[in-house]
This record gives C-alpha cells, structure tokens and sequence, in this order.
C-alpha cells in the first residue's frame, strides 16, 4: 500500500506545472509584433455593409445568407424581402436578435439591412419595389423592442406571406 502512495507521489511531482499549459495568461507577455494597438470598437468602426455582414451575420446565416435551418438558422437567400410585404415584417428585421443585439451602431444596422435588401444583395429581388430604405432613426425606434416567441412571430409573419401567396421556399423555416 505504501508503494502505492510512493508511486502516485511521484507522478505528482513529474507532472508538475513545467508540464501543463499555462490557463493563465502572463500579465507580464506583450501583444504579438502588429498586435499591440488598441482595438476599434465595431459600433465605432467604419467598416462597409459587407464586412459588418461577415463580422455579424455570417457565422450564423453563412456567406450568401443561405442559413442553417438544422440550427434554426433560416435562409435569408432570396426570400428576406418577403418581410418587408407584411405587416410588422420591416420591424421583424431590425428586432431579430441577431441584429437587435448586434454590435452595430444604428446606422451601421440601418445600412447593413439596406445592403442586405438591395436587388443584387441577398434579398435577390425578394423586397417590393418601392422598397424605402431604413433610416437611422427607424432602427433606433424598433431596435429596443424585444421579440417574446421569435419562432411563433416568425411564423404569424410566414402565414401572412403564404396569404399574399408568396412562395416559401426550403429552408425559410426552419
């Protein structure tokens, strides 16, 4: 038995803190070559629409906005201006989660949306024609408005779609 305690004592010392990795981080290491500026905030920087999309919508809604529907992701692809159609659909864009609670500025939202709905964007057509851009002060006015049941107002907003008869494609719901 006392072999025993012998053998588990010395594994303890051979497996001392010189063999883990480090958990956490030296206060004393320095930034890498490059790295040692202060980071912009995303609500501050002047990054295009199509860069706030990559840092804010792609890893859920993927490069084109085809989601993930196993994930409850819908695709945006071609059918996101649908919404725009429907009664409370407009705000339904500003208040998704994802971009309510996004690290945009409101005009940075404002202008993501835009590029997202334009005809050659990934709404592909998809919003009506007189299609009125979204302002600033319109997504500082809805943006705060939380959505309870984002599936089921999700769903209320994809009935009144399948009453205009407008196709939903796979994928829209997930």
């Amino acid at each position: 038995m006392r072999s025993i305690f012998c053998v588990l004592a010395i594994t303890l010392v051979v497996a001392s803190p010189l063999g883990e990795a480090r958990v956490i981080p030296d206060p004393n290491q320095k930034p890498a070559p490059g790295n040692g500026a202060q980071q912009t905030p995303l609500h501050q920087a002047n990054y295009s629409p199509s860069v706030n999309y990559q840092l804010q919508c792609l890893g859920c809604h993927l490069t084109n906005g085809e989601g993930a529907p196993r994930n409850d992701v819908p695709m945006m692809k071609g059918f996101v201006g649908n919404f725009l159609k429907v009664e409370g659909g407009r705000e339904f864009l500003i208040q998704v989660p994802g971009s309510s609670l996004s690290a945009l500025n409101n005009q940075q939202l404002a202008e993501l949306l835009n590029w997202i709905l334009k005809g050659d964007g990934i709404a592909a057509g998809s919003a009506p024609k007189n299609f009125k851009p979204y302002t600033e002060k319109e997504v500082e006015t809805y943006r705060g408005v939380m959505i309870k049941n984002l599936p089921g107002h999700r769903r209320m907003l994809i009935e009144q779609m399948q009453n205009l008869d407008i196709d939903i494609p796979d994928g829209v719901i997930p």
